[in-house]
C-alpha cells in the first residue's frame, strides 16, 4: 500500500511513518522539515521524504496523487491561530479529489465526539475554555470532511503522551470510548490509524480512542 502521511515529523505523524514502513508499506513522508526524518539509522527505499508546505496546492497534490491511503497528523499552534489543522485539511481534501484519491484518516481532537445530548462535545458548558480554539480548529476540520465526499475517518484523541505504542487500548464510534482514561500513547494513535487504513471499519465515522 502507498501511503502519505502529512505531520510526517510530529510525535504522532513519526511513529505512523516508522511503523507504517515496519508492516513493508510505501509512505510518502509530508512536510517543512522531513528531510529530518532520513539519516544513515533509516534508510528505507519505501520512504519518500517529500518537502512541501500544506497550504500549497502543487505541493500537497504531488503528495497525494497515486497514494492508496492518506492519513493526517497535522498539529499546528496550541491557540489555532495558525489554521493548520483546518486550512491544511481543506487543501488536502481538494487536491484528493483532484487526484481522485478517495481514502483519508485524519487526526483530530475529543471534543469532537459526541456527548450524551447528541451535540459536540466542545459544546458542553463544562468543555475547558483553554481548550476551545484548537478543538474549534478539530471540528472545522471534521466539518470539511463530513462534506468532501471522500471515504473519511476521524480519529479523535484525547491527551497524547509523547511514547510509543504498547496496543493496548479502546476505542468506540463517535462517542468516548467507556471506560475513558482521556490519554492515549502518540504509538497507538498511529497504530489505530494504520489498522484503519489496511482494513477499514468506520467509514464516514468519528472513532474515539483511549489507553486501557
Amino acid at each position: 500500500m502507498i501511503i502519505t502521511v502529512f505531520g510526517a515529523t510530529g510525535q504522532v505523524g513519526k511513529r505512523i511513518v516508522n511503523q507504517a514502513l515496519g508492516r513493508g508499506h510505501t509512505v510518502n513522508a509530508f512536510g517543512r522539515n522531513v528531510t529530518q526524518l532520513i539519516d544513515e539509522d533509516q534508510q528505507n527505499n519505501n520512504l519518500q521524504a517529500i518537502h512541501g508546505y500544506v497550504f500549497d496546492e502543487h505541493d500537497v497534490f504531488n503528495a497525494v496523487q497515486h497514494a492508496d491511503a492518506v492519513l493526517s497528523a497535522l498539529g499546528g499552534a496550541f491557540d489555532g491561530t495558525d489554521k493548520t489543522r483546518s486550512l491544511g485539511i481543506k487543501n488536502i481534501i481538494q487536491q484528493m479529489q483532484n487526484a481522485g484519491v478517495k481514502r483519508i484518516m485524519a487526526l483530530g481532537g475529543a471534543g469532537v465526539l459526541s456527548a450524551p445530548n447528541g451535540d459536540y462535545i466542545i459544546n458542553q458548558p463544562d468543555y475547558p475554555p483553554e481548550y476551545l480554539p484548537v478543538g474549534r480548529e478539530h471540528l472545522q476540520a471534521y466539518l470539511y470532511l463530513k462534506e468532501s465526499g471522500l471515504d473519511w475517518t476521524f480519529i479523535c484523541s484525547p491527551d497524547i503522551h509523547n511514547a510509543d505504542a504498547t496496543y493496548n487500548y479502546i476505542t468506540s464510534v463517535n462517542y468516548p470510548p467507556q471506560p475513558n482514561h482521556n490519554r492515549i500513547n502518540a504509538g497507538d494513535l498511529a497504530d489505530c490509524m494504520l489498522q484503519e487504513a489496511e482494513n477499514p471499519q468506520h467509514l464516514h465515522q468519528r472513532v474515539g480512542i483511549s489507553a486501557k
